[in-house]
């Protein structure tokens, strides 16, 4: 059976990554953004992500949350907004499924260090926030929530091969010592775990090439 999925923030450049993807394996999609939607979903909510609620988002098989922000003075929407969506979705069979960061990725085996800790200090604000949102979000039970990390290069125009490697809370690299994911394929694995009738329920995974 075709599955029922809301992307939130469809309208930036990985939601409508992801809307394209669950389309093109046959999905119903619907879009949830704040203005016109200019994705190619086959149906829209027009509505702010803190305006969502429980019977809004129930029907669905799963949402995707695409929010991200990159301004200083909202960098704690990160938290209030995943909050938001898992408090709407507590206690429901509804996957929620969060596009992640790679810097709370751990750089050891004891994971006691995370690859944002070698960040310079001035790009350091999004990598934190999004990790203190994951963090608050792992905490949850009431939830049935799945966090995918792209890889630390993560490349908006980059090309759709329809591979990539699946990993888990650990930073890992290619051969060549090189991390990398184009948010096309990333939709790829995004949807895949939509999909899968073994999902990885209340872990993080990660991809990369």
């Amino acid at each position: 059976m075709s599955k029922n999925i809301a992307v939130v923030a469809a309208n930036g450049k990985a939601g409508k990554a992801i809307v394209e993807e669950a389309i093109r394996r046959g999905m119903n999609v619907t879009a949830v953004v704040r203005h016109d939607n200019t994705t190619n979903a086959q149906h829209a909510i027009v509505k702010d992500l803190y305006g969502l609620t429980t019977d809004d988002l129930n029907g669905f098989d799963a949402v995707v949350d695409a929010f991200g922000t990159f301004n200083p003075a909202k960098l704690d929407e990160h938290s209030t907004s995943l909050k938001h969506l898992a408090d709407a979705l507590s206690g429901s069979k509804t996957r929620l499924l969060v596009v992640g960061g790679a810097g709370s990725l751990y750089t050891d085996k004891a994971h006691t260090k995370q690859l944002s800790d070698s960040f310079p200090e001035n790009i350091k604000g999004v990598p934190l926030a999004m990790g203190k949102a994951f963090d608050a979000l792992r905490e949850r039970d009431d939830v049935h929530w799945t966090y995918v990390s792209p890889a630390g290069d993560f490349q908006p125009d980059g090309e759709r091969t329809g591979t990539y490697v699946l990993a888990g809370e650990e930073y890992t690299t290619d051969n060549d010592g090189k991390s990398a994911i184009s948010y096309a394929d990333y939709a790829v694995a995004m949807v895949d775990e939509i999909a899968t009738d073994k999902p990885h329920d209340r872990e993080r995974i990660s991809v990369r090439w």
